[in-house]
This record gives structure tokens, sequence and C-alpha cells, in this order.
């Protein structure tokens, strides 16, 4: 009688779900492994689950704050953890990832994004890092030039995918103890400031004046007209001339909050409702080959919350 055929080999381990399952038990978070893999956390907790279903137990015990190993995690850590360092070890000889392109305007790229990606940088991370008006750089974006950009708008049509990052808010500054050309201080009667200050030095970061006169029609409901004394396409300028005692300004909130907090500039009106923009983080909607765009988006976002 003939012996009974061998049963089906076992299906291989998917070395993916195992990197994964290592990287939580390491980290002991599932976001944390998910943000050191490149990975969206769906992703990280699906792999996990596939690999729980193969063997039959649970691994790790959710918590608010983390993962805990299970023991059935601890058994298979010892089997995996130094065959996978192996191969990874000897991968490395591998290219590292590509830069991420970022673009966007230099004031907010200089004062709050960089140093908000400077921890990204020791992990490996690389930036190129580009700035200028958000048009330009949303033309940009879709023919491949970037991969992320900060714009000052939502950009319209299907080519593009962005989410909300944060909100500016502006203020009218000027020096303090600044004079009108008469020697005395502008008025602080919001109508009165209207009225007078316009006929006062202007400093602007362009000839048509778009920051200041969305703030005038947002806080007086009237028009601006009036000319700039001074024109430079850079706010951080801007905000130089004005403490400087050049003239009168509207700058982002963010932009000038030290010098507010010193006295080197101070606010000409404080109203109830400051005019805002929300800038947008946009990028192209396709999957990116490149696993550091979503390590800097991620990061990006969390930063933003306490800008």
């Amino acid at each position: 009688m003939d012996a009974p055929p061998p049963p089906p080999a076992a299906e291989p381990p998917d070395l993916n779900q195992l990197r994964t399952f290592l990287a939580v038990y390491r980290l002991g978070s599932f976001t944390a492994a998910a943000r050191r893999l490149g990975l969206s956390q769906s992703t990280v907790t699906a792999q996990v689950r596939a690999l729980e279903r193969r063997h039959g137990r649970e691994l790790f015990e959710r918590q608010a704050r983390g993962a805990a190993a299970l023991p059935a995690a601890d058994e298979l850590a010892a089997r995996v953890a130094e065959p996978l360092d192996r191969l990874a070890d000897a991968a490395e000889h591998r290219p590292a990832a590509e830069p991420v392109h970022l673009a966007g305007p230099a004031e907010l790229l200089g004062t709050l994004v960089l140093p908000a990606l400077a921890p990204l940088v020791a992990s490996g991370v690389r930036l190129r890092v580009a700035t200028g008006l958000t048009d330009p750089l949303l033309d940009e974006l879709r023919s491949g030039r970037h991969d992320l950009v900060i714009a000052t708008r939502r950009p319209t049509g299907r080519a593009l995918t962005a989410v909300p990052l944060a909100d500016e808010e502006f203020v009218l500054v000027a020096a303090p103890g600044w004079p009108s050309p008469a020697g005395q201080a502008p008025p602080a009667a919001p109508a009165d400031l209207a009225e007078a200050i316009p006929r006062l030095p202007l400093v602007s970061y362009a000839e048509d004046l778009p920051i200041v006169r969305r703030y005038w029609r947002h806080v007086f409901g009237r028009r601006l007209h009036g000319r700039p004394a001074v024109t430079v396409p850079d706010l951080r300028a801007v905000r130089a001339a004005v403490a400087a005692g050049a003239g009168w300004s509207v700058l982002p909130t963010y932009l000038c909050r030290e010098e507010l907090a010193t006295g080197a500039l101070v606010p000409l009106l404080l109203p109830e409702d400051p005019p805002i923009n929300t800038a947008y983080l946009a990028h192209r909607p396709e999957p990116a080959p490149n696993p550091h765009l979503a390590v800097v988006r991620e990061q990006l976002l969390a930063a933003a919350r306490h800008w």
C-alpha cells in the first residue's frame, strides 16, 4: 500500500508583516511604527492583524498610549529579530530614499516649517526646499517638480489633493511710539484709525497691497486707498522695516509674535474678529514611491496643531 502524500507545505511568512511586527514590538506603538516605516497606521494595523490570524494568537494588547507585547509576541520576536536585522544589514548598500521636495512661502517655511522638520533629518530624511508664490508653486507641483506645497489657498481641480494645515491670523502693527508726520501717534478709535492711517507711510509686501487690502475689507468694511512708501517681497523684511520705524503694515501673527511680546512692535488695533487665512498642504493624489514623503507630511500636520 502506498504511503499517503505529504501535507501541503505551509505558505512562507510575509516578510513585510514580520518587519512591521518587529517595528511595533520595538517601538511599543502602532503610530510610531507607521512613522518609522513610512506607512499609514491602517496598513500597520492590517499587517499585524494578518500575522495574528496566521499564528492564531494575539500579539499585542491595544492600549490608549501604545501596544503592549503579549507572550506570543515575545516568542515571535525572539525567533525573527536576528534574521530580519541581518537581512536589513545586508540591504544597507541600497540607495537612500530620494529627497522630499517641499515648497511654500519663504516666511512660513523659515519660521515654522523647517524647525518642525529638523528632527527628521537625523533619521535620514533629506529635504530640498523651494520658495515662491502659491500659483506658480501649484503649477510646478502638478508638473512633478515638487512633492509637497504649502499653499495660501486651496487648489482647484482634481489634479491635486489638499488638506488644511494651519490658520494664520493678521495684525496691524507699527513700531512703539511711531509718530505721524504731525508728531502725534495714530488715533486709537477704529473709525478714526481707518481714516487716518492710510495717509501715513505704509510698508507692503507688494505694490497692490494684497494683505493690507484684505485686512481693511475684513476689519473696517471699506476699501483701502493708498500707495506704499516701501515695497519688499519678503514679510520678514517688512517686519524689520516696520520695527525700525519706516511705517505701518499688516503681518501674520506667527511672524511677529516675538516682537509683539518684547514690545519691538505694537498692535494698532485688536479687533474681536481678526482676519485669518488658511494654509493648505497640497500634493498629487497618486501614491508616492518615496516613503519619506508620508513621514514629512505627517510631521507637518502634527506640528501645525501648535502653530
